[in-house]
């Protein structure tokens, strides 16, 4: 199942799973660690890990999280890091922006800005009654994080508290709380639309 989305659709995500496995070894090589130390360090089976580095699955944002935790780099530096190597530009053109979908839940992410710009701004299409649960350790590079919603609900749950976000509310997470974060849809057919900023320590 494809996970990139764009006009050409089946090659760019060759191109795309390619880079990002390219790029999970470098990390995992830069840290000398095995397939078996990563898996250690971030609760993904080695078969996962071995497959991903192959590009022979597409990774889900949930498997992402964890593997970005264990590297201590956060998923969205992950994945701008993967699309750093196709050029930094000042200007991105819509035509240009990177779109990924989870192929767990169809979750959609296009990243807005050019690989490396602070703030890094990303839009999310999160589909109806769909749920996504991120690890404390994909937080851990990340200086600042808010979220605002353009359409539908969004549910933000953060240390056991659950906020419920509508059109036009924006929340600020609280980064000294060392705790996973979940994003849920609580809706049945509207899709959640929302912009994620975020800045690196």
């Amino acid at each position: 199942m494809s996970n990139k989305l764009n006009n050409t659709e089946a090659s760019a995500d060759d191109v795309f799973s390619n880079l990002l496995a390219q790029k999970l070894r470098r990390e995992r090589t830069a840290k000398n660690w095995s397939i078996a130390e990563l898996a250690l360090a971030s609760g993904v089976s080695k078969a996962m890990i071995s497959k991903i580095e192959r590009a022979e699955t597409s990774p889900t944002a949930a498997l992402l999280g964890r593997i970005s935790g264990a590297f201590g780099i956060s998923i969205s530096n992950l994945l701008a890091s993967t699309e750093a190597d196709r050029g930094n530009n000042r200007v991105i053109r819509n035509s240009d922006q990177e779109i990924w979908q989870d192929p767990e839940t169809g979750y959609i992410r296009r990243a807005l800005t050019p690989p490396g710009a602070e703030p890094e701004m990303i839009s999310i299409e999160l589909p109806p009654e769909a749920s996504i649960t991120y690890p404390s350790s994909s937080y851990g590079f990340v200086k600042g994080h808010c979220v605002w919603v353009m359409s539908g609900r969004l549910e933000i749950t953060e240390a056991g508290e659950t906020t419920d976000l509508c059109k036009g509310d924006c929340y600020v997470f609280d980064l000294s709380q060392v705790c996973e974060r979940t994003y849920t849809n609580p809706t049945q057919s509207q899709i959640a639309r929302y912009i994620v900023s975020l800045t690196h320590r």
